[in-house]
């Protein structure tokens, strides 16, 4: 029996209860993150970006000038996750922060015309990726959808008591 056949047996045979490295669901999304950053990297380099500066992005381009707080709860990080990447889109001239005029306590972000103009270029990075990765439009919405319902049970299960 070859390695991976052996591997494929212990699979099978229930991995739930398992302790090997490879049948972590955990792992296999943590390799997975990790790769899919990877193949973004090059092409998220050519706007002179991060991922998570990307992200920010994404979230600005949709929805226009949005408050810190929603910023943070749309791409799920906290406050101070998400104040340094503002403050270096910020010194990029991409974005701009200030603090809205009905509510001193809430800091509004918004694109400047330099981040609306990157939007431009940023519109082949997803089919950029797609293309690298070599998945169809079909793979990538049922992968999508199957995340996004993994997301929704350990949410849920975080939460209860």
């Amino acid at each position: 029996m070859t390695p991976e056949e052996d591997r494929d047996d212990r699979h099978r045979d229930g991995a739930a209860g398992s302790l090997l490295l490879d049948d972590q669901l955990c792992f296999a999304l943590y390799a997975a993150q990790r790769a899919v950053t990877a193949a973004y990297r090059p092409l998220l380099d050519d706007l002179g970006l991060t991922y998570p500066q990307y992200l920010v992005l994404l979230v600005l381009w949709e929805r226009g000038e949005t408050s810190v707080k929603e910023l943070a709860r749309a791409l799920r990080l906290d406050y101070g996750t998400v104040s340094p990447l503002l403050k270096r889109l910020e010194g990029a001239g991409l974005v701009r922060r200030e603090r809205a005029a009905n509510d001193e306590r809430s800091v509004l972000v918004a694109c400047t015309g330099r981040g609306e103009e990157l939007r431009e270029r940023a519109a082949r990075v997803p089919g950029a990726l797609l293309t690298t990765t070599g998945l169809g439009a079909q793979e990538v919405a049922r992968l999508r959808e199957a995340l996004w319902q993994l997301t929704e049970r350990a949410d849920a299960a975080s939460d209860r008591p």
